[in-house]
């Protein structure tokens, strides 16, 4: 039992900073939006959706599923604010916001690997293990380039104008279809990809603890 509030808690901590950097970073390309908003701040209490955040992934974990999904309330963001660094096209400014996210989670799970390393007991460096699970997990499933994960805006600002241009247009098509469209994406994930996504989660983890 405390096993799993510990791998829920761990979950819900690392959504929450991943939309912190979201926000930070937003901030500091000129966009005060999400701090005018009290969303700078690692308090679970501001950014918890009671869907996303609690009653999915604990439903998950408890239910035995083999696999740990969740998210937090978006942080808001006005793409007209920011402005690129050095003088970049506005484009990399929202890559950058994008980026944030799944670059915290890799941040925080080579915190933990490195913790695994100098660890005083077997026992401690597995606890660290599954931090390192949960971000790398986070990371790279928001990299995916489907809305409104973050991989959908950072592959438009990497592709060619003309298929980035036909890239958005499917994004908005994708997104006027609201919740349907990401349940429908969540039931080919897991129905088609899951495996070998979680294969390569767990070859990772394994290369930055071994």
């Amino acid at each position: 039992m405390f096993e799993g509030i510990a791998i829920v808690g761990i979950l819900i901590m690392s959504i929450v900073l991943h939309e912190v950097a979201h926000g930070w970073m937003a901030n500091a390309l000129g966009d005060p939006t999400a701090k005018l908003q009290g969303r700078l701040t690692a308090n679970p209490v501001s950014h918890i959706d009671p869907i996303g955040s609690v009653l999915i992934p604990g439903f998950l974990y408890f239910s035995g599923a083999g696999f740990l999904f969740g998210w937090a309330k978006p942080v808001p963001y006005n793409p007209h604010q920011i402005r690129s660094p050095f003088g970049w096209h506005h484009k990399w400014a929202e890559f950058l916001v994008a980026a944030a996210g799944p670059g915290m989670n890799i941040i925080l799970a080579l915190i933990f690997a490195g913790l695994t390393q100098v660890a005083p007991s077997p026992e401690l460096a597995a606890l660290f293990v599954i931090p390192v699970y949960i971000n790398i997990l986070l990371a790279f499933f928001n990299l995916i380039p489907f809305p409104p994960l973050d991989g959908s805006k950072m592959l438009s600002t990497l592709l060619p104008r003309t298929q980035a241009y036909a890239y958005d247009r499917f994004l908005r098509r994708v997104e006027s279809y609201g919740m349907f469209a990401s349940l429908l994406f969540i039931f080919v994930f897991i129905t088609f990809f899951s495996k070998p996504f979680f294969a390569f989660v767990t070859t990772v983890v394994a290369t930055l603890t071994q």
